[in-house]
């Protein structure tokens, strides 16, 4: 995978805030923001509450999907208005385009649309990983990046398509931003206030540091769980393992249910990442297997307090 040079763009997210808070003071307190058309690909879990949850706010008047079969069926649930046929007549004057795909489609999309946008339509995506987003946009969407504003809407469930949208998925959860240095601070506001209008929080990192954050915290997580269930599935007494598995097993590898291509494609994108925070864990599991092989309880006990303390730290926040 291309590594991503964003050495400096701390500063420049600083910088960006400090232009937004200018800009916001220039808006009227309380101002509602409206969208006329936005046009989501992949209506799913992510892309149909996204658009459930500006209906909600009646913050959108027309919303055009395009995707896969299940498109229908978003028409039935209300998710959508229409569904997309032609890209160049959706495009030019929708007023923000939702990539709501696996991380793995986004480039080939960017390359579809970028020849239709319009000047004020903006695109923002909402992959789990940025630093492949982010060059997938400066090689497909040339002299209009500066209209991508990529995020990741940290919100999710095991269950996908258009059935599994909700209005309120994003109410409370966290949504991060990862500016480009070509973002008018306009631009980032008005995408950051997509999200909050469908109750969402959202904070602001670079890319980089994201992808890092994210590999600990979420997919080195899925990676585990994914290998635990498939290590059961490959024995023989599996049915009598899993006859016998309760609540515990049961959270530990409640996302082993999610969606393989997408955390196929996840784990692709972050690979550096993720095998920097694979091999830590590896490390770790060596000082369990050692303590184990050994009888030290002490050590055990130790390891189970210290993290038992900082999960409970965690859950009260």
């Amino acid at each position: 995978m291309l590594s991503l040079n964003l050495n400096g763009e701390d500063a420049y997210v600083g910088a960006l805030k400090n232009r937004m808070q200018h800009f916001q003071r220039k808006m009227l307190h309380g101002e509602k923001m409206k969208f006329n058309k936005i046009v989501i690909f992949g209506v799913g879990l992510i892309g149909g509450s996204f658009a459930l949850g500006l209906r909600r706010a009646n913050a959108v008047a027309e919303i055009v999907g395009f995707g896969r079969s299940t498109l229908e069926q978003a028409i039935q649930l209300g998710i959508i208005d229409r569904i997309g046929t032609d890209v160049s007549l959706e495009i030019h004057n929708a007023d923000l385009v939702f990539l709501a795909t696996p991380v793995g489609q986004m480039a080939e999309l960017m390359a579809r649309i970028s020849p239709y946008l319009g000047k004020n339509t903006l695109v923002m995506d909402g992959g789990s990983t940025k630093g492949d987003v982010v060059l997938a946009a400066y090689a497909n969407l040339g002299d209009k990046v500066a209209q991508f504003i990529p995020a990741h809407p940290i919100a999710g469930a095991e269950r996908s398509g258009p059935a599994a949208a909700r209005a309120d998925l994003y109410t409370g959860k966290k949504v991060v931003l990862t500016p480009l240095p070509e973002n008018s601070p306009a631009a980032v506001l008005r995408v950051r206030r997509a999200w909050e209008l469908c109750g969402a929080v959202v904070s602001e990192l670079t890319a980089q540091k994201h992808d890092e954050v994210f590999a600990a915290v979420s997919h080195l997580p899925h990676l585990l769980s994914f290998a635990l269930v498939h290590d059961l599935s490959l024995r023989d007494n599996r049915e009598q393992l899993l006859s016998f598995a309760a609540s515990g097993f049961r959270d530990f590898t409640r996302i082993a249910a999610s969606n393989p291509e997408m955390w196929r494609d996840i784990c692709m994108a972050n690979r550096d990442a993720l095998l920097a925070e694979l091999g830590s864990y590896m490390q770790e599991l060596e000082i369990i297997h050692a303590a184990l092989n050994t009888m030290d309880a002490a050590k055990l006990e130790e390891i189970f307090s210290q993290a038992r303390e900082v999960r409970g730290n965690w859950a009260q926040q």
